[in-house]
């Protein structure tokens, strides 16, 4: 968890409007909802590993006390120790740090069904507490920049999203080359388990495992699934498969996706011939690539069979910006269908497809890269400073930011009279490319000498052209 001095702040709110807008240019509505959520809401909707990164909190009052009698635990000689005993009670916690943004949404549309419209599309941008072990662009507290669409199946819906994250990045100056969607089903993934001879009730804990390639790469996969209790022959099947396609899909030109996805469809096709779901699956993969043509995401979509996303939710299409910028080669973002998520919190299941930006890894690569624009990344809380010469003239340089204020310039008030070469060397430390100066000539002659702190020079002219003289050179 950290502080954010003005210059992150800056950058922070740049990607973030960006985004706003592009969402709000697809309709999207905002929603805010609160950071704590009843920790029922929460548990049970992440998987295992989820369920251990969320920040739970103690119960209060009262009610911790009943809970810690009943355990035996006096209130004030509990110890961290105590608390995590056997003999603890599981009800120590009734409340919970929201874990991401999906979650209340759904929670959300389930409670206010009757406030929102039939296909109900927001856009949601807060943040989210996870208690993990804090790695390059990984936090514990940190922003999630979500957008969903509810109510509707259609695969158009996929195919908005697509484009719109796409279009983001290509605003923040992502090339091409430095991104791609990556595209893949759960039925696509149901049906290559199914026909490794994976049974059901072992599919979570191979996708669990499938889903950390990223992070341990293919061996680490590889030996996690030999070292879990899914038989060796249906796990090196499955895994062999999986490899094996990404291996071949690897030696085609990066230039035609086409192609590469072409060949990775038919190869899983092939491979789970007579699977009801995998069909299904790869239809809808192939219905968004063919609706994505035409959008901010085109040649950007490769179908990508090892593509997990360890979340249980999910019930459809998943997808991932994968960015190999730099030295900088990871996730952005993902998202997915979660059909049946709503349901959980409502008598009625309603569909649901969203995705979520990592603002946080975003911000990372662009600092790196030096993506921000001059004025963002010049850090500069002001256009121009108003000196102070003494305690006669505060009057007339308060007057004068304001005059510049209401014409549109942001203004910085030295606050005290002072010999002016330290209230340059104050505008400098603050990198402001321009000083009023009210000195007694000035004020005499309703006049303002106005001073380029880039080039030195400075040029006396009347009061009310200061403004348009900034506006111009600037």
């Amino acid at each position: 968890m950290r502080d954010f001095l003005p210059s992150d702040v800056r950058k922070r709110e740049y990607v973030i409007g960006i985004i706003k807008e592009v969402y709000e240019s697809y309709g999207f509505e905002p929603l805010e909802t609160p950071a704590v959520e009843n920790i029922e809401t929460l548990m049970g909707k992440y998987g295992e590993e989820g369920n251990q990164l969320i920040f739970k909190i103690l119960k209060r009052g009262e009610k911790l006390s009943e809970e810690l009698q009943s355990a035996g635990v006096s209130e004030f000689q509990s110890s961290p120790d105590s608390l995590n005993s056997p003999n603890s009670p599981n009800s120590l916690s009734d409340l919970a740090l929201r874990y991401d943004l999906t979650v209340p949404l759904a929670r959300v549309v389930a409670n206010r069904k009757n406030d929102l419209p039939k296909f109900f599309k927001r856009y949601q941008i807060q943040p989210v507490w996870r208690a993990d072990r804090p790695a390059r662009g990984r936090f514990r507290e940190f922003y999630q920049c979500d957008v969903d669409a509810i109510g509707s199946k259609s695969m158009t819906v996929e195919a908005e999203l697509i484009s719109a994250v796409s279009e983001i990045l290509r605003r923040l100056e992502f090339a091409e080359p430095e991104f791609r969607v990556l595209l893949n089903h759960r039925k696509v993934l149901k049906g290559i388990l199914d026909c490794s001879g994976i049974s059901e009730n072992q599919h979570v804990d191979a996708l669990v495992i499938i889903d950390k390639i990223q992070k341990i790469g293919g061996a680490g996969v590889a030996k996690e699934l030999l070292q879990s209790s899914i038989p060796t022959d249906a796990s090196e099947k499955f895994r062999n498969f999986i490899f094996w396609l990404a291996t071949e899909s690897l030696k085609m030109p990066d230039d035609t996706p086409d192609s590469v996805n072409e060949f990775i469809l038919k190869e899983i096709e092939n491979f789970t011939s007579g699977h009801s779901d995998a069909a299904a699956g790869l239809n809808e993969i192939r219905e968004i690539l063919s609706l994505s043509k035409n959008g901010w995401a085109a040649n950007q979509i490769l179908v990508s069979p090892s593509l997990a996303r360890g979340l249980s939710y999910y019930t459809g299409t998943i997808t991932e910006i994968f960015a190999v910028t730099g030295d900088f080669k990871g996730s952005l973002g993902g998202g997915g269908r979660y059909d049946g998520l709503i349901g959980m919190f409502g008598k009625e299941q309603i569909p649901a497809c969203g995705f979520s930006l990592g603002l946080e890894r975003i911000l990372v690569v662009m600092d790196e890269r030096g993506m921000f624009p001059p004025e963002i990344a010049a850090n500069t809380p002001a256009d121009v400073m108003v000196t102070i010469w003494n305690e006669d003239s505060i009057g007339e340089s308060l007057k004068l930011a304001n005059e510049l204020r209401e014409q549109n310039l942001r203004v910085l008030l030295y606050p005290e009279p002072d010999k002016f070469g330290k209230q340059f060397k104050y505008a400098s430390q603050l990198n402001i490319p321009w000083v009023c100066v009210l000195g007694e000539s000035e004020l005499a002659e309703n006049k303002v000498t106005l001073k380029n702190m880039q080039t030195g020079e400075q040029k006396t002219i009347l009061r009310n052209e200061v403004a348009a003289s900034i506006q111009r050179t600037s």
